[in-house]
């Protein structure tokens, strides 16, 4: 034979193997593929009762599919609403300790202050004493070396005098009823009449200038804060 002739019987076997390739492979008896209307149906049973679990079962509300029965009860001692009618204290602390939000990253949380740097509120007697000192401390700021509970700081405090009359006299009256401190509420009236006492003053008062005021209380009514 030529060598450059095909063996048939060789291109004969290279066509039926390509025709067994192109054959799918026969199916194992039980293991046939499930016909469509199968799955179609199976579909449309699985949207309808979707469906009606959302509608007729729990619906599809937070508060009717979370992990509690109904709502989370409000176990706080202060009962915010219409009716509620909070004292004058209650809502001085609470105003304040929002209010103490802007303060803390410096007084930090429990008021300790950071040493050598920003005083302590807890246990002042900045704080418990002189409420007329306080507030101009509050509406001017404080600039240089003070003494407080022994130990001296050195800073600036920033003035708050942006604050209005009511929000100062919150955070005031929180700080004072804060961290075992113990004193009488600071109103609003009593910022307002300091504020037009000081409205000419410039700059940030300092220890020396503040020291005539230390132990002086702005007079006033103001309900006094209730027993620790």
């Amino acid at each position: 034979m030529n060598e450059n002739q095909q063996n048939p019987d060789s291109t004969d076997l290279d066509r039926i193997h390509a025709a067994v390739k192109r054959e799918k492979p026969d199916t194992q008896p039980g293991r046939e593929g499930a016909p469509l209307w199968v799955f179609i149906a199976s579909m449309a049973v699985m949207v309808l009762g979707g469906g009606y679990a959302g509608a007729y079962v729990g619906g599809f509300n937070f508060e009717q599919n979370d992990a509690f029965v109904g709502k989370p009860t409000d176990t706080r001692p202060i009962q915010l609403g219409d009716a509620v009618q909070l004292d004058p204290f209650q809502l001085a602390m609470k105003k304040g300790a929002t209010v103490y939000n802007n303060c803390q990253g410096c007084h930090q949380m429990n008021g300790g202050g950071q040493p050598g740097l920003i005083p302590p509120l807890a246990g002042s007697d900045w704080v418990n004493k002189g409420s007329e000192r306080l507030v101009r401390v509050v509406l001017h700021g404080l600039s240089g070396p003070v003494t407080v509970k022994g130990n001296t700081y050195n800073n600036v405090m920033p003035p708050q005098g942006h604050l209005n009359d009511k929000e100062l006299s919150y955070v005031l009256t929180y700080i004072r009823n804060s961290w075992d401190n113990k004193a009488d509420l600071i109103t609003p009236e009593m910022v307002a009449k300091i504020r037009d006492e000081v409205k000419t003053h410039v700059g940030p008062w300092t220890q020396a200038t503040l020291d005539p005021f230390k132990d002086k209380e702005i007079p006033g009514e103001a309900p006094a804060a209730p027993a620790p």
